[in-house]
């Protein structure tokens, strides 16, 4: 067995578990220590897939296929490396195969109850990373705030675990936010001190107390807070906040959180967070500054494109430069025309997504670029819209559309595989995970990956339809990436454009803040040429195959 790091809330949601988690992972991962991390979601969802962005931000999947909570995505972004379905665990899951497994007669009759049977096999799902990975820590994250009713299983879960481990294998980090009372400019450390008496209620005493704030947390607070909850003043550090979640890792470090860790779990290995530090300093420091549009139809929910939004500043490092995001509502864009939403970006994206709303809006978007000249790429859904504008208005399929729009269309350039047709049940029904695509070469595709063959994560229904393959290509939109086989289109490219270019897939899942995927980092660097002097032409881009 690893050691075991769990990671708890109070006070409030959204309190910054995710990033604390994927800091504490990347700075114990600088000092040589292999880790695995896991989420622990309370909800009864069997997986967020089916949940709107809404409720529930980005859905972020592994590369088995895993449909998984957004923290996911922070996770193997801050530690550099692919986690997999068992990094992901809901009450849902957890509630099902039990069911199923009584269903089979599996309890011999027992009466099937919250312990042992769920804590059971909550602890099962644990262990069983802790062996597949062989990692040295893995670090457990658990959704939602201590004291709700959800996550009561997960907690006794966890207390079980402290129980049945040596107490130098296991850690309890607890991150409460600090409020500020405005009338006198108090930090308060009372909503701290219940929600460590909630957690001590459990059997859970934390180890290591972090205490988010907006405002400069004084010596004076921590050591109250160390005092009131019975912990090491050491292990009461201040976590402010910070311009970028990239400085989190150098702040933790630097408040000497990896030493502890490591002096409390008998781990060693010296601090070693250069690489980062640079990294950061480039983000901090960029040399200019380049203005993207981000047109999607949850864009009030900044969250539900997090790791567009993430390989955007990815690819921002590598060209030394500051991307700025305007977001845009794809339904403005069928309500105004392009030029007055869309004028004086320097890159247009449409990222994924589901449904008819603002569909048409994304359509203008695209051809708004095309026409113009203006770097383009379209992820998933984006690469469908570029394929139906290119269809339309280019080579005169009047009404080509996507049968997920328009079932009836005259031109279906975008349609189900027919493996799909008929299927209602949504949850679990996409291609999901990483598949493998073949490059074109000498495409702006395989300039930019510089390989011929690479592996890409989907999550999607429709595909381009291969009976509109060659019409297309003819009049300039190439196949540039195909399944091995050559019977699947995953990435389209408009010849002659200085980069517009689509994929079936989703390359921001793969992003990495020391990794910018390549067409995020070569579609910033084709936006930065883009510049201001950019003008709009008269005649739009049609390129010759």
């Amino acid at each position: 067995m690893p050691k075991f790091i769990f990671v708890t809330g109070g006070v409030v949601s959204s309190v910054g578990k995710g990033i604390t988690t994927a800091s504490l992972g990347r700075i114990l991962k600088s000092r040589g220590i292999s880790v695995s991390i896991q989420k622990l979601d309370p909800y009864l969802n069997v997986d967020p897939g089916t949940m709107s962005p809404y409720q529930h931000g980005e859905v972020f999947v592994t590369v088995d296929g895993a449909e998984t909570d957004l923290d996911l995505g922070h996770y193997e972004r801050f530690i550099d490396q692919d986690l997999t379905q068992a990094s992901s665990i809901t009450s849902g899951q957890v509630y099902r195969n039990v069911l199923e497994r009584e269903r089979k007669g599996d309890y011999l009759g027992g009466t099937i109850q919250q312990v042992p049977h769920l804590t059971n096999e909550i602890k099962s799902r644990i262990y069983n990373v802790a062996e597949v990975t062989q990692c040295e820590v893995l670090i457990c994250e658990v959704g939602g705030t201590v004291g709700d009713i959800e996550g009561e299983t997960f907690i006794e879960a966890i207390r079980q675990i402290r129980h049945e481990q040596p107490r130098d294998t296991v850690l309890s980090v607890h991150v409460c936010f600090l409020p500020m009372i405005g009338a006198t400019g108090e930090l308060k450390t009372k909503p701290t001190q219940h929600s460590v008496r909630e957690l001590r209620s459990k059997g859970i005493q934390p180890d290591v107390i972090l205490l988010r704030s907006d405002h400069t947390v004084s010596r004076d607070i921590s050591e109250k807070v160390a005092l009131f909850c019975d912990v090491d003043p050491r292990a009461v550090i201040p976590m402010e906040t910070v311009a970028s979640i990239y400085e989190v890792p150098l702040l933790l470090e630097e408040r000497g959180l990896g030493d502890y860790v490591i002096e409390r779990l008998g781990l060693h290995g010296g601090r070693d967070l250069a690489e980062w530090r640079e990294m950061v300093q480039k983000l901090k420091h960029p040399a200019g500054a380049v203005e993207i549009a981000v047109v999607g139809k949850y864009v009030e929910l900044h969250d539900a494109y997090m790791s567009v939004k993430e390989s955007l500043a990815h690819a921002g490092i590598a060209n030394s430069v500051d991307v700025d995001i305007r977001w845009i509502h794809a339904e403005t864009l069928e309500a105004r025309p392009a030029a007055d939403v869309l004028t004086g970006v320097q890159g247009v994206i449409v990222p994924g997504g589901f449904g008819e709303r603002g569909w048409e809006g994304k359509v203008a978007a695209a051809r708004w670029a095309r026409e113009n000249r203006v770097p383009y790429l379209g992820l998933c859904l984006g690469m469908q819209v570029m394929v139906t504008e290119f269809a339309r208005n280019v080579c005169g399929m009047k009404g080509a559309n996507t049968t997920e729009i328009d079932p009836e269309s005259p031109y279906p350039v975008i349609s189900l595989l027919d493996e799909q047709q008929g299927i209602t049940n949504k949850g679990g029904t996409m291609r999901l995970g990483a598949y493998p695509c073949k490059l074109i070469p000498g495409s702006l595709a395989a300039r930019a990956y510089a390989t011929d063959v690479i592996s890409e994560r989907h999550r999607h229904r429709w595909e381009f339809n291969n009976a509109y393959r060659e019409v297309l290509a003819a009049a300039g939109l190439n196949a540039s990436g195909t399944s091995p086989d050559g019977s699947l289109v995953e990435i389209s490219e408009v010849a002659g454009h200085p980069f517009m270019l689509g994929t079936q897939f989703h390359p921001e899942l793969q992003s990495r803040p020391n990794r910018p995927h390549p067409l995020f980092r070569d579609f910033v660097a084709a936006a930065c040429l883009q510049g201001e002097s950019a003008a709009p032409r008269d005649e739009p881009a049609v390129a010759t195959a």
